[in-house]
């Protein structure tokens, strides 16, 4: 393991790029106990972000500022959410516990949750069956680690290669850790850095080839297609 950047100080989000087991990655840092992290969707006039320029732009005009960002969870082809998907605490999609085709439906799969003070990755079960309410939460999958145990379907010899972004959380809820791979990883892989590496308890996938980053602090703001769900940090725009 080598990093291959430093951590850029003072600042509300810690993004930096590092080489882990022969691959490379770029590393979003949030501490979630004091930062104004929050999942995005629509705009007030009801269409979807989409993009991170439109949120950023959409923010400008309340005096705020989008300092990190990345897409956060699957999503259909009109953009709506995969699953469970909350925001500012009201349920817009619903919670799906069953297996289904694709990633997402690759169990256990799990919910990213936002709430006062800390954020968490669920099992999607676990978090079903818990009193747990959330400011905002959406559903991905596959879960990569699970109370310190990788997904239990993942392969050490796996030839499915893919772009991957996701999430991992600490066990007190202060620590959220956004990574995208730079390279091609295997499931195993991306699992593995969340787990040995970044030492996190429970990690979940967000998305594959049209993962992107929104993290001016490495000089990365990535454009393409437009995005479903979009999780991100807001500050308030210096004066």
């Amino acid at each position: 393991m080598a990093w291959a950047g430093a951590p850029q100080s003072a600042a509300a989000v810690e993004c930096r790029d590092l080489a882990h087991d022969g691959n490379r990655y770029t590393l979003c840092e949030v501490d979630a106990a004091q930062e104004q992290l929050q999942l995005f969707l629509k705009d007030d006039g009801g269409d979807v972000h989409g993009h991170f320029s439109r949120l950023d732009a959409d923010l400008a005009d309340q005096g705020k500022v989008l300092s990190f960002a990345t897409n956060a969870g699957m999503y259909h082809t009109d953009r709506s959410p995969v699953g469970l998907f909350v925001e500012q605490g009201e349920e817009v999609t619903k919670l799906v516990p069953n297996a289904g085709p694709g990633n997402f439906g690759l169990l256990p799969n799990g919910i990213f949750c936002i709430r006062q003070g800390r954020a968490d990755v669920y099992e999607t079960l676990t978090f079903r069956d818990s009193d747990v309410r959330c400011d905002y939460a959406t559903q991905s999958g596959p879960m990569l680690v699970i109370d310190g145990a990788l997904h239990p379907r993942f392969l050490p010899d796996s030839t499915s290669f893919f772009i991957r972004n996701g999430v991992g959380t600490s066990a007190d809820g202060t620590r959220a850790v956004f990574v995208i791979s730079r390279n091609a990883v295997t499931f195993h892989q991306f699992g593995s850095l969340f787990r040995d590496h970044l030492q996190l308890p429970n990690a979940l996938y967000f998305d594959g080839n049209i993962s992107r980053l929104h993290a001016p602090q490495v000089g990365r703001s990535d454009a393409g297609f437009m995005m479903g769900p979009i999780v991100g940090v807001v500050e308030d725009k210096a004066e």
